[in-house]
């Protein structure tokens, strides 16, 4: 789905969203060395965008961040028009169900670089829930939920790679990562104000025509 063209999504936006792992947050970045939209200078436009283009850009920035498909997004954001009127908080709930899905609880406790290889690695069965297998990306976790490895893919390299990669790392407050165990725990509902910076209201417009 984000292949080549990633770091010009990053640059269309005039936003990270953060595709390409440790690279996003390197000097070496594309986005740094050019924070202006890809394509021939004399047809880059700074100009006011529409209210249609400010949504349809803050919808793009949201689904992207969080890798999904077009139809899945919209699926997410349709399902919580219906309920509006029966919620507090429409926005925080967009934002932690995306946030409780499994592929980017993997992400956040450091477990894959990216959330793209977060979702390969819950589609190859690398991972157990409350001891029990889960393959799907989409999960949602709950509070007091464990995640761990399956026993048959912590491998030495794995382990390694891991062991450097998290040396330094610290999730997010609603999670702890036992660096010893491989583990994660879910401690509590995301905290919205960790999420992506983005104008939810405009997405909610978008869809709600």
């Amino acid at each position: 789905m984000l292949k080549k063209a990633s770091c010009k999504i990053c640059r269309r936006l005039g936003q990270k969203v953060f595709l390409k792992g440790e690279k996003c947050l390197s000097p070496k970045c594309p986005f740094i060395k050019r924070p202006y939209a890809p394509g021939p200078k004399k047809k880059r436009t700074t100009g006011h965008l529409s209210e249609y283009g400010k949504q349809l850009r803050e919808k793009q920035k949201i689904k992207f961040y969080y890798g999904l498909r077009e139809t899945q997004f919209k699926n997410y954001v349709k399902d919580i028009l219906k309920k509006r009127s029966k919620m507090s908080d429409s926005t925080q709930t967009l934002l932690k169900k995306l946030e409780r899905r499994l592929d980017n609880v993997i992400f956040r406790l450091g477990f894959a670089r990216s959330r793209a290889q977060a979702r390969q690695m819950v589609s190859h069965s690398y991972f157990l829930v409350d001891g029990k297998p889960v393959n799907i990306p989409s999960f949602l976790v709950k509070p007091n939920m464990v995640i761990s490895f399956k026993e048959s893919k912590k491998t030495k390299t794995l382990i390694k790679n891991l062991s450097s990669l998290l040396k330094n790392y610290q999730p997010p407050q609603w999670l702890r990562l036992d660096k010893e165990k491989m583990e994660g725990h879910i401690l509590s509902e995301p905290d919205a104000s960790e999420m992506q910076d983005s104008d939810i209201s405009a997405v909610f417009e978008f869809y709600a025509k």
